[in-house]
């Protein structure tokens, strides 16, 4: 239990990051624009912006940077805060194992309920200078013909060799309804869909089979519509997400290759997905309800996953040490 108060403490600090001072009045907004032009992997990137009609509320200024795929390649809070006059200055390197392709990577301003974007070209790599045309070569003199040699008798054909009976190939296995063969082995057939904007749900996607399954719609609603339109709840997703994505790739494999683990955790993240429709009651861009509902989201997932099963193993231990 004591971890568990632990964990819950730990949630609220994340989630309470950045939240204070009064909210902006709806007609503030964030300028922002890039002065590097367009970079390559490696290059340094500078973009400064103006908060219009700042006040000093308390808030953190943090930012995401979308690829032109529309995946979240970066999460981050700007170093050095806001100057008084509301001004403020990003310094960031281009490139990275996200920075897939090459086009306009959009980087998103977050300052309470403010809101504003820049554009970076990124053009990927490093630049191909064009190769400088050799000069022609000085034709050679033709050679002298030289005589024809006294042709040789062919050789007489050696017989072939009787080739050897083929094994019979043994039969491939019969795969059930979802799956393929691949290397004689069965796997869950895996179909093309669009990325998200703020990354794969992997594990949920692998569960249920498709992205465009509508528990994972709900998934991504949730946390684009909701959590990630406050500082608390993107300062949150940050690290969840390093947390996560450090072991959901592996469990996402281990589902497509075997149906019956991937029944097992459908059934088992099917609950929690039921309690996250408690966060649809908050506003979008309310850093007081978002808060406590994610705190009401997080208690009930601790003690249905985590309480609950160590009450009921007490209690069946107590009963089975009393008939000893």
């Amino acid at each position: 239990m004591k971890n568990i108060f632990a964990f819950t403490l730990l949630a609220i600090s994340i989630m309470t990051f950045g939240m204070t001072g009064p909210a902006f009045a709806a007609n503030s907004f964030i300028e922002a624009s890039s002065s590097s032009g367009s970079v390559g992997n490696g290059d340094p990137i500078v973009i400064s912006g103006t908060i219009v009609d700042y006040e000093d509320a308390g808030h953190a200024l943090t930012f995401t940077i979308v690829s032109p795929d529309s995946s979240i390649v970066q999460i981050g809070q700007v170093m050095g805060g806001v100057s008084s006059d509301g001004t403020f200055e990003l310094n960031l390197v281009g490139g990275g194992p996200l920075w897939k392709n090459a086009g306009e990577y959009t980087v998103n301003f977050f300052y309470g309920p403010t809101k504003g974007d820049a554009i970076v070209n990124y053009v990927g790599g490093n630049a191909i200078s064009s190769p400088t045309p050799e000069p022609e070569p000085t034709p050679e003199p033709e050679p002298e013909p030289e005589p024809e040699p006294t042709p040789e008798p062919e050789p007489e054909p050696e017989p072939e060799p009787t080739p050897e009976p083929e094994p019979e190939p043994e039969p491939e296995p019969t795969c059930g309804a979802g799956t393929e063969l691949v290397n004689g082995v069965c796997q869950v057939i895996k179909t093309d869909e669009p990325e998200s904007s703020g990354g794969g749900c992997l594990i949920a996607t692998a569960a249920y089979g498709t992205e465009l399954a509508p528990q994972v719609q709900f998934l991504r609603e949730i946390r684009d519509n909701t959590v990630m339109s406050t500082v608390s709840g993107a300062s949150f997703m940050t690290g969840f997400n390093q947390l996560y994505y450090s072991f959901s790739p592996t469990i996402a494999d281990w589902e497509r290759e075997n149906p019956m683990f991937q029944e097992v955790v459908r059934a088992f993240i099917t609950p929690m997905i039921s309690t996250l429709s408690i966060m649809t009651l908050a506003e979008d861009g309310s850093e007081v309800e978002v808060l406590g509902l994610g705190i009401s989201v997080i208690a009930l997932n601790l003690a249905m996953y985590i309480a609950a099963p160590a009450l009921i193993g007490f209690k069946v231990h107590k009963s089975l040490k009393s008939r000893k």
